[in-house]
């Protein structure tokens, strides 16, 4: 099944030492993301029903710095409030936080349900299963754009979306570059070394992610 990832600015951290909570949205509700995704209300209800969502950092299951005290669906989208564990990485994660060197809110989920848009092509998510909500150094921005890691490459479409995300291409250059390789982007001239190992680098970013 498709893991996937959206992320979203973390609105608020209540700096009291003494609770040490940490609250923001893991999602919202109605935006139609750069990828055509649409997140709908009630999208969370099932899946948190059956489980707490757990507290990672970047997303890795081997480190968890608290828990999530409130998870639940409001107006705006899906809201969450999180206290940091007494522990090393706990301490670590609240004080960057604290900092504001921690900016975002991130879901590690899979999508149960959706329906397409045949008008527009958008794809509404009416049913995800919640995995995690990670802290995170780098939301993608306020309208929670998305990152697809899967079990193994299937696609073009997801190594684009990798060099849109990691390399910072445009969305044109990526699809000339997963379709067809740098030299592509300037046929008049024959793609150099250091292009080979930049694009190189770059897959081996991605292939060293679907392993995580």
């Amino acid at each position: 099944m498709e893991r996937e990832f959206k992320s979203f600015e973390l609105i608020e951290l209540k700096a009291d030492d003494s609770s040490r909570k940490v609250c923001g949205y893991g999602s919202v509700f109605g935006n139609t993301d750069s990828y055509g995704d649409i997140v709908m209300p009630g999208a969370f209800l099932r899946s948190m029903k059956d489980r707490q969502p757990a507290m990672l950092w970047q997303h890795r299951s081997d480190m968890i710095p608290g828990v999530w005290d409130v998870y639940e669906e409001r107006t705006r989208g899906l809201y969450l409030e999180g206290t940091f564990a007494n522990t090393p990485l706990g301490e670590e994660a609240y004080q960057l936080a604290k900092m504001k060197a921690m900016k975002g809110l991130s879901i590690g989920y899979s999508t149960k349900k959706y329906e397409v848009d045949q008008a527009n092509g958008t794809r509404k998510l009416l049913d995800l299963e919640l995995w995690e909500v990670s802290l995170v150094t780098f939301p993608a921005n306020e309208k929670a754009n998305i990152t697809r890691v899967k079990s193994k490459p299937e696609t073009i479409r997801q190594f684009e979306d990798f060099l849109r995300e990691a390399g910072g291409y445009s969305r044109d250059d990526a699809t000339t570059i997963a379709l067809r390789g740098f030299k592509a982007l300037n046929p008049e001239r024959e793609a150099e070394e250091e292009e080979h190992k930049e694009l190189a680098e770059l897959f081996g970013r991605f292939t060293q992610q679907l392993t995580l």
